[in-house]
């Protein structure tokens, strides 16, 4: 059966699509604050990719949350600490997101994140193969499993490395 309230497509983007990802422990930062959300019981976690520049879950709102909420404190929690890394370790790649706005010193994220609701089985899976082929697609790997940083492994063989995974069946 399908769920009463609708699981949510989201892609966030690196600010002009910079590598900014690229390292592992900043993917590890991605996956980090995931499985804290999962459990904290704010979202359910359906399907993710973190690729170089960009990321795509299919994620949903526990009760009690709203996805607007846990999208707003993910990125932020994701920049503040991806931020505090570089300044420590890399300043000078720092500086290539200095904002230039009133309201931020620096900016990772693009403003406006995609959020699609994924309103029937059909255009969810079609989103689940999307995120799921992502590295394939970018050349990272030959087949979607083989991609640490994705859900796509947990599909194929029932294996949930991160242990934050609920499918969507």
């Amino acid at each position: 059966m399908y769920p009463d309230e609708w699981p949510q497509f989201f892609t966030a983007t690196v600010k002009e699509w910079k590598p900014l990802l690229e390292p592992n422990k900043y993917k590890d930062i991605i996956i980090q604050s995931l499985q804290f959300l999962v459990a904290d019981k704010r979202i359910s976690l359906n399907a993710f990719v973190i690729m170089n520049n960009h990321l795509h879950l299919i994620w949903q709102a526990c009760n009690g949350h709203t996805l607007q909420k846990v999208q707003q404190s993910f990125l932020k929690f994701t920049a503040q600490t991806i931020k505090f890394d570089l300044i420590k370790n890399n300043s000078e790649i720092l500086e290539q997101y200095k904002a230039g706005t009133a309201d931020r010193e620096y900016q990772f994220w693009k403003r406006r994140s995609l959020g699609v609701e994924l309103f029937s089985p059909k255009v969810f899976k079609q989103k689940l193969e999307y995120i799921h082929n992502n590295p394939v697609k970018a050349g990272l790997c030959k087949f979607p499993e083989q991609y640490h940083y994705s859900s796509a492994k947990f599909y194929h063989s029932g294996v949930d490395d991160f242990s934050m995974i609920t499918h969507y069946v």
